[in-house]
């Protein structure tokens, strides 16, 4: 139950840390755990990101603040983390619907946000279909761009329509490599940069070596152990519901194996994506823990 009890620390340490400058790298190295898998999984557990989580504390921590007395809103603005009253404000209307000077006059209207429990019930998470198998290094070939850990799940599948909607208008030799390199049979999520709340996500294929066509990238994935997690039913459904099983079922129920570098694959069969017998996949490289 390692990644169920990191999380909880995690929550422990953002509650004591609140007022401080801190985001999810900060939270992720205090308990032990990659960013990248930490951001992922505590979005998938909780259904917030991190830094969304921090900034619903700290609003209404500064609602109850102001309750509770007179203290100027400049005040709080600079004790919760903004640079200025206005974006303070604005930020606090946002959240709870009433400007602080109207929520001062209608105690009631507060946006109640309280620190989150973590609880976790193993439901056959071992008996999910899926294999371990070890792969050599292979590279792919694809249209790379950087994503922020707060908005990617949105960001993503907007990434995907770009892709299907322009293959269409690529140049001869993008078009031509998309369709021999079977671009788009995968989705990877790289790796983290450091300091920027951001990663690296590729749409790709199996590069065989050929001429790199302008605005596409080859990248390099590293040989490893995987665990493969079959996804049967349509898109993105199926994929979410598994994703979700492997953070709340899986990893926490796991005694043989944890995650092993920042990086995972989502593999997609050829077919019609909206199949109730359509094959997806996710692979996470992973390591025994014996």
């Amino acid at each position: 139950m390692e990644w169920t009890r990191s999380l909880r620390q995690a929550i422990n340490y953002m509650e004591t840390h609140l007022l401080e400058d801190i985001g999810a790298e900060e939270v992720a190295a205090a308990v032990h755990i990659s960013p990248f898998y930490f951001q992922k999984g505590f979005k998938i557990m909780t259904g917030l990101t991190v830094g969304e989580y921090i900034r619903g504390r700290r609003l209404y921590m500064a609602a109850l603040d102001l309750l509770a007395g007179d203290c100027p809103v400049i005040e709080l603005a600079y004790r919760y983390g903004y640079d200025t009253p206005e974006s303070f404000t604005k930020a606090f209307s946002r959240f709870h619907g009433v400007s602080p000077s109207q929520l001062r006059g209608n105690s009631r209207k507060i946006r109640t946000f309280l620190p989150l429990k973590i609880t976790i019930q193993i439901q056959g998470g071992n008996d999910m279909d899926y294999r371990v198998e070890q792969m050599e290094a292979f590279q792919i070939i694809g249209f790379k761009r950087e994503f922020a850990y707060d908005s990617s799940f949105q960001k993503i599948p907007q990434f995907w329509d770009e892709f299907n909607a322009g293959c269409s208008r690529l140049p001869a030799d993008a078009a031509e490599t998309v369709e021999r390199c079977m671009i788009g049979e995968f989705g990877v999520c790289l790796e983290d940069m450091p300091g920027t709340g951001k990663f690296h996500y590729i749409i790709g294929g199996r590069y065989d070596g050929g001429a790199v066509p302008e605005g596409m990238e080859v990248v390099e994935i590293p040989g490893a152990l995987w665990a493969k997690f079959t996804c049967t039913g349509p898109l993105p459904g199926s994929l979410q519901s598994v994703n979700e099983r492997i953070f709340k079922e899986w990893l926490p129920g796991n005694p043989d194996y944890e995650f092993a570098m920042d990086m995972n694959i989502e593999w997609y069969s050829a077919g019609d994506m909206s199949s109730a017998d359509y094959e997806s996949g996710i692979w996470i490289p992973v390591r025994s823990k014996k």
